[in-house]
């Protein structure tokens, strides 16, 4: 504890005076232009990785990156908060786009591949249900040099935005041309965030050349 607190310290007698103005600006609220759906992994850092300042991101996270799909009601499957955050974000907020974040060496995506019983975390067995679906489906997909758990995070990330546009509020912004969704994969050992290309079906490390076509897609 001693450090966490040790850290509010250094905050503010050396970043907060970076920061005042627009922190003042945000106290009268906010204006993300994405929701941001990523892992509780510790080693994700969306403002980081995304280059973003407070207020950019409205962010999401939970164990795994997942987005439990809706029922034909429009009620989600599994827990309210991550369906209440969706709908705030889209109907609310007004978000212009939606990122689902995977990240290399996930915890929850080797806990779905070993298949075995959670006796002492039975809420998180249950959680992961949610993206057992894509270990399911990946062996028919082409096998890349990617170890299976990342593949299947990978895969995990696609799953989740099919899991998004099974709400009605996602839908009807898609339909309006007014939402975008997008798929990321995070790998932690080289630093390089990959963007999932829809015309090539694989996930590709974005740069300047590629950003325009990536951007559209």
């Amino acid at each position: 504890m001693r450090h966490l607190l040790l850290g509010l310290i250094e905050f503010r007698e050396h970043n907060l005076p970076l920061y005042a103005e627009r922190f003042r600006e945000l106290s009268a609220g906010q204006e993300p232009d994405t929701l941001f759906i990523t892992c509780a992994d510790s080693r994700v850092a969306p403002n980081l990785l995304a280059s973003t300042e407070p207020g950019e991101l409205f962010t999401m996270r939970n164990v795994g990156n997942l987005m439990p799909p809706a029922h034909a009601d429009g009620i989600s499957s599994g827990d309210l908060s991550e369906a209440s955050a969706v709908e705030y974000a889209v109907t609310v907020l007004k978000v212009k786009n939606i990122i689902v974040c995977g990240h290399s060496n996930c915890g929850a995506m080797r806990a779905v591949i070993a298949g075995s019983h959670l006796d002492d975390a039975p809420n998180l067995e249950r959680w992961l249900d949610h993206a057992r679906p894509a270990w399911a489906r990946l062996p028919r997909k082409e096998v890349t040099d990617l170890e299976p758990h990342d593949r299947l995070s990978q895969e995990n990330v696609l799953l989740q935005l099919e899991h998004l546009e099974t709400y009605p509020a996602v839908r009807r912004a898609l339909a309006a041309g007014a939402l975008t969704l997008g798929g990321w994969w995070f790998d932690i050992a080289t630093g390089e965030v990959h963007v999932y290309d829809k015309a090539n079906g694989r996930f590709v490390v974005v740069d300047r050349e590629s950003l325009d076509r990536l951007a559209r897609s």
